[in-house]
């Protein structure tokens, strides 16, 4: 059986990174997948969550986990830590006594019990009592419903979590609203109003991608560029004696690196390094998301054979957050930046031979399965090569961020 794995972000009032939600796929449902008497299943399970560690898949913050009925009676959430557990309960599970008496359980034993697209109805009082967290779906909630949520349960005690947010205006009126947690894409769209400019500090860092670049680039001069800036040298020491190399000796030298990493290697630090210097106002997890998008994408290429260059495909998905990290309209950004025509053309819609990757790769993150499953497909992609590649991506892009890039 394959499971898919997706993690999508719940962010604070302030943006930072609250959780994560595991959206899961094993043909059926996003749901945690069922576990009853199929020892391959179990397997499964084990070698993807419990030999990993949840805590690597969501990088150590919590984890929000839907579970259906059965799941819910057969104490599955026991199976994961507490302390950052939550417990979705589905729409559609009825709360009946032997759910309301599970949930009773996991509450009492520390887990967080959140209602998942909530509807109130009376039957759901009980539910309503255990739980610490509500979520509201804004794409299927009227306005008038959102504010009578809003009025009732923050009053109560109750954390309101806003779901599908996917314009920045929708946060807003959920922030002034009073809701604590949100979840959805607004933080991936640009504020077009802003239109920010690169500032010219950060030129610094596209002339030496420029000149890694040149056909003639040598090693000797892109060492004294990089040395020139102490903030670049430091980032690039730290970021190759990160843990995810494990290296056995430590690499002390900005010449070694370079030597290290490679052509490709060191042009793709640099647009790690160029993305983070100008979204420092941004939510972190737009830089990581775009490093996961990245990492996908150069993954997909190298899976496929390498029809495309893997490195190029690499920057594709680096750059494909650019308009909201910069809130400028794509068009506008694409003529200030190094980029092959084919990535600028891909990036502001056209449709090339990239399109396809970047579109698998945000389907899978999005965990919209079936468009996932149709762009591998196209790409002569086995479906099962989908989660080692999405890991990875993960690890890399959570790895980058701890070493300070």
């Amino acid at each position: 059986m394959d499971i898919y794995i997706a993690r999508q972000p719940i962010f604070t009032r302030g943006k930072q990174i609250f959780a994560y939600e595991l959206l899961f796929r094993d043909g059926t449902e996003n749901s945690f997948p069922g576990t009853e008497g199929n020892n391959a299943t179990s397997r499964v399970l084990s070698n993807t969550f419990f030999t990993s560690g949840i805590e690597q898949i969501t990088g150590g913050k919590r984890a929000f986990i839907n579970f259906t009925r059965e799941l819910l009676i057969g104490k599955i959430p026991l199976l994961f830590p507490s302390q950052i557990t939550t417990v979705e309960v589905l729409e559609n599970v009825i709360p009946d006594g032997p759910v309301i008496e599970s949930c009773r359980e996991l509450s009492g034993k520390g887990y967080t019990i959140a209602l998942d697209d909530f509807e109130y109805t009376p039957p759901m009082e009980p539910l309503i009592e255990i739980s610490e967290i509500i979520k509201v779906d804004f794409a299927k909630s009227t306005r008038e419903q959102i504010r009578a949520f809003a009025d009732r349960f923050t009053c109560s005690g109750k954390k309101l979590l806003a779901e599908k947010v996917e314009t920045n205006e929708e946060f807003e009126e959920a922030l002034k609203l009073g809701y604590s947690y949100f979840q959805g894409y607004f933080f991936s769209k640009p504020q077009l109003i802003r239109r920010t400019d690169i500032p010219a500090l950060k030129v610094n860092i596209l002339g030496i991608m420029s000149e890694v670049g040149k056909e003639d680039y040598r090693v000797g001069t892109l060492q004294k560029l990089i040395e020139q800036d102490v903030g670049i040298s430091y980032k690039l020491l730290r970021y190759l004696n990160s843990p995810f190399y494990r290296r056995v000796q430590e690499v002390s030298s900005i010449r070694q690196a370079i030597v290290l990493l490679g052509e490709k290697g060191i042009k793709q630090f640099l647009s790690v390094i160029f993305l983070a210097e100008i979204s420092q106002d941004k939510p972190d997890e737009l830089l990581k998301s775009s490093i996961i998008r990245a990492r996908i994408c150069e993954g997909i290429g190298m899976a496929t054979g390498g029809r495309i260059d893997p490195s190029e495909l690499f920057t594709l998905g680096l750059f494909s957050h650019i308009d909201a990290i910069l809130d400028n309209s794509m068009e506008d950004i694409m003529k200030t930046l190094p980029l092959t025509s084919e990535i600028k053309s891909t990036l502001t819609g056209s449709r090339t031979a990239l399109s396809t990757y970047l579109d698998l790769t945000r389907c899978y993150q999005q965990a919209s399965w079936d468009s996932a499953l149709q762009a591998a497909s196209t790409l002569g992609l086995a479906p099962d090569r989908l989660p080692e590649i999405y890991w990875k991506a993960i690890q890399f892009a959570d790895s980058v961020c701890m070493a300070g890039t």
